[in-house]
């Protein structure tokens, strides 16, 4: 299905669904007048590979005999129907319940720590304004993808996005594969923390960290969202009564953690200080990391084109992605707030269970979180092993049933992405830092830049050259937001990397975290 071809889809820059019905000339393919198959009917020579609909970039690239019907949705049910293992099965509400998994997670207990950095009310307006920003773009991925139904993860997406380059498809797998492991290394440090927190650090850190990641391979070896989607709705219900019960604890106890000791530098003194508004003297570098730990939470369109292309109905995503976005709304921010009231910028940890006072009331909160310490990097490396398998055994009967072979491969695959991880977290042994990473590194590209180039190739493609202007109002309101998307994305990755790497370094001189592969425990 080409870019320009219209179908009942998002058709403008607010959150309506609206029914394109324009008519096209039908001896015209809109796709190679917009430069979707690598060709530009304004240019006589190809530019690039043709994008495959079914393989990877070096597949052999699509001609303009290629039909809609095709690739269908309903087409692709039919062809997998005799198979042993079938991908397009979620409903909605099974899509919402990976959603759910995936945004409603551990990352919120860097919300007390953000808000502290950025100031209470700052911290609040930036939950509410990245959380629209996501559910916008997140729409636009949704459009793009019903408009592309072969689409099987980001890394199609992006390599229509700019043309069928080959070298994108690459570039964006890459990013893809890394973002999704450093996910992975993230739980595996958290699950390490939680480990030595209830044991007293009993063995090694890095012991502790193994033991996690072999915990996650097993659990992440079913090879459906289908099944997953199952664990996803356990997962996300802990969490939320992990952060609810931290919350509520925080308001019972009588002081946080290291209350009135001095503590290292002397600032744990006083009853717990809540700023309106950032303290005089933030720097850069302490604020860039903060909005990038709420950012990071947020951000999770890089898993919606995977999601989609395993729904029964795609055209029912928005009704997942809205309840996700209502409920991160309320639970970010209440959480955040409550938490960050009764600890104070002096006292707050990053993760918040850190700033319980009550050892009791830490190790029940946060025992909580155990599903989502391992389901989630569960997910991230189901996806990531998807991507790499579907590449390998496209077309044969290993992808669609059961053999020795291709269980075999799927193990491995997955095996190969929990080493990497585990590398990453012994690297990286510090949870504050290892967010901000993942998000101006991967985040920038995956929250913003490529949507905002994606709705401006989709409204090309559907009013032609001068789309900005034939649409009077909406069509500069819709520019103008999405050149603000991209410029977004582009600070994040230049000055959200610098602030990131010289917290890095700045936490190693200060000795605040062990080195690599320490056995220092990391207990809260």
């Amino acid at each position: 299905m080409a870019l320009g071809r219209k179908s009942n889809v998002v058709a403008d820059d607010s959150n309506n669904i609206a029914s394109l019905d324009e008519k096209r000339e039908p001896h015209r393919d809109p796709a190679l007048e917009t430069g979707v198959y690598g060709y530009d009917v304004e240019k006589t020579e190809e530019r690039g590979r043709k994008m495959s609909r079914l393989g990877g970039p070096s597949a052999i690239g699509i001609t303009d005999a290629d039909s809609d019907s095709v690739v269908s949705v309903g087409k692709q049910v039919e062809m997998e129907a005799s198979n042993a293992i079938k991908y397009r099965t979620c409903s909605w509400q099974k899509t919402a319940a990976l959603l759910f998994s995936e945004y409603i997670c551990l990352a919120i207990m860097s919300f007390p720590y953000s808000y502290s950095v950025l100031g209470l009310v700052p911290g609040l307006i930036v939950t509410v304004v990245v959380a629209l920003f996501v559910l916008y773009t997140s729409l636009i991925v949704w459009e793009f993808c019903l408009r592309h139904p072969e689409i099987r993860d980001v890394c199609d997406l992006g390599q229509m996005l700019y043309y069928g380059w080959t070298w994108v498809w690459y570039l964006t797998a890459a990013m893809f594969l890394l973002n999704n492991t450093f996910i992975q290394g993230l739980h595996i440090l958290v699950g390490a923390k939680y480990l030595n927190t209830m044991t007293n650090g009993a063995i090694c850190t890095v012991g502790f960290s193994a033991v996690v990641a072999v915990i996650s391979w097993i659990c992440s070896l079913p090879r459906t969202f289908d099944t997953l989607s199952k664990i996803a709705t356990l997962s996300a219900f802990f969490t939320f009564l992990s952060v609810l019960l931290a919350a509520i604890f925080a308001g019972l106890e009588d002081h946080p953690k290291g209350y009135n000791t001095q503590g290292p530098k002397g600032t744990l003194v006083g009853e717990p200080e809540v700023l309106v508004v950032a303290a005089a003297g933030t720097t850069f570098v302490s604020g860039m990391n903060a909005f990038l730990n709420i950012s990071y939470t947020f951000i999770g369109q890089i898993t919606i084109p995977s999601f989609i292309a395993e729904m029964k109905e795609p055209k029912d995503f928005p009704k997942a992605l809205w309840a996700v976005t209502i409920a991160e709304i309320i639970v970010f921010s209440v959480v955040g707030a409550v938490i960050y009231a009764f600890t104070g910028t002096q006292y707050n940890t990053a993760p918040a269970f850190g700033s319980l006072g009550n050892e009791v009331y830490l190790k029940v909160s946060f025992s909580f979180m155990i599903p989502t310490l391992i389901f989630l990097g569960v997910l991230y490396a189901s996806v990531s092993a998807r991507f790499v398998f579907f590449r390998i055994f496209e077309g044969t009967r290993h992808k669609g049933n059961h053999t020795v072979v291709g269980w075999a491969s799927w193990a491995g695959i997955l095996g190969a992405t929990w080493v990497v991880a585990f590398i990453i977290a012994e690297v990286i042994p510090f949870f504050s830092d290892l967010l901000s990473l993942m998000s101006s590194l991967f985040d920038s590209f995956f929250g913003f830049i490529f949507w905002g180039t994606a709705y401006m190739r989709m409204r090309k493609a559907d009013y032609g050259p001068g789309w900005v202007t034939k649409r009077g109002i909406r069509g500069l309101a819709g520019f103008a937001l999405n050149v603000f998307i991209i410029l977004i994305g582009l600070y994040m990755l230049t000055a959200g990397t610098y602030a990131t790497v010289q917290s890095i370094i700045d936490n190693y001189h200060a000795g605040i975290v062990g080195g690599s592969f320490s056995c220092k425990s990391n207990a809260l």
